[in-house]
């Protein structure tokens, strides 16, 4: 498994060294002048010139990506056009926060999603296959921007008024005012309640899409000799299902934990934006309004490593799923 894992590290090492290039040069080539941040009125050319010369943005492309790629392999990303404050700092300040929603989400949407299509695959063809594939696909179609206003309306602004509910959930943000007064167990239960709408959100817009991948996964495996063969032996129904149907069908499932998570951190950004979560999404739009280049640089390699990670990660899955792919046998 050592060596299987080892190869798989080696090989992303040139996929990230790709992506690094291809953000530097799309973004070397995008319109703007990062240094017309500085710009004052009455400055003059010569200033902004000298200024231009301070950033490095007056050396070849190829001599700023040189200096760009040394630094960024030492962890220095640079200092944020707009703040001053270091794009390190500023990503650490806000990484936590997706990464913290977009985990939730994953998870409750992977156990309510295998649950789902488990149900639907032993129940084929039945009213609740009907019901849960309607209802899956629903959630999956829906725009998720729309879907956080709906859920916002629905259990925050109108959760009293016109549904009459005792408890309304938070609308926007992390913390309520005057987080810092509370104590321990309530600032603990304050959060959860900030976390609730973001992370639901995201959940049933996953869940849908993740139940029919299941589903037709274990469709096709419930009809297999070996099945078939479980349960000539008498065993109990469930354990048919839960531990030798479900096992195998999770070999291509897997495959959705490692592309799922890294395009749930860079496609939350409307989510964030609905619900004034303080993550990623919103430090790279604000970012890209602003022009601050280096931000959205490091923001961007971000993303797209996180992307080569996750099929990294969809690889180690498979070999510890299924040992014959780690022994090159599959």
């Amino acid at each position: 498994m050592l060596v299987y894992a080892a190869r798989r590290v080696l090989a992303a090492v040139p996929l990230l060294l790709g992506v690094a290039t291809i953000v530097f040069v799309v973004l070397a080539l995008a319109p703007g002048d990062p240094a017309s941040m500085y710009l004052r009125p009455g400055m003059s050319p010569e200033t902004l010139d000298q200024i231009r010369r301070n950033m490095g943005l007056d050396a070849p492309l190829h001599v700023q990506y040189g200096r760009w790629l040394l630094s960024f392999l030492q962890g220095d990303f640079g200092q944020s056009l707009a703040s001053g404050i270091p794009v390190k700092d500023r990503i650490l300040e806000v990484l936590p926060n997706t990464l913290l929603l977009a985990a939730v989400a994953i998870l409750l949407a992977f156990v309510a999603g295998i649950f789902l299509g488990v149900m639907q695959a032993v129940r084929q063809h039945s009213p609740l296959d009907s019901v849960l594939s309607g209802t899956s696909l629903f959630f999956y179609s829906m725009p998720s921007f729309w879907l956080a206003i709906m859920m916002v309306l629905v259990f925050s602004v109108n959760a009293g008024t016109v549904w009459g509910w005792p408890v309304s959930l938070p609308p926007s943000g992390m913390v309520s005012d005057g987080y810092d007064l509370l104590g321990p167990m309530a600032r603990v239960r304050d959060r959860l309640l900030h976390l609730v709408l973001p992370a639901l959100t995201l959940t049933l817009v996953l869940t849908g899409g993740i139940a029919r991948y299941v589903r037709n996964s274990m469709l096709e495996v419930i009809r297999q000799d070996y099945i078939r063969t479980a349960r000539a032996k008498g065993l109990p129904e469930w354990q048919v299902v839960w531990k030798h149907a479900l096992r195998n069908a999770l070999i291509p499932v897997v495959t959705l934990l490692g592309v799922y998570f890294p395009l749930l951190l860079s496609g939350t950004v409307f989510i964030e934006y609905v619900f004034a979560w303080p993550g990623m999404g919103r430090l790279m739009v604000d970012s890209i309004l602003l022009e601050d280049y280096p931000v959205v640089l490091a923001g961007t390699f971000l993303f797209g490593g996180m992307v080569v990670l996750g099929n990294l990660l969809a690889d180690l899955l498979y070999g510890v799923v299924d040992p014959r792919i780690r022994r090159g046998d599959g």
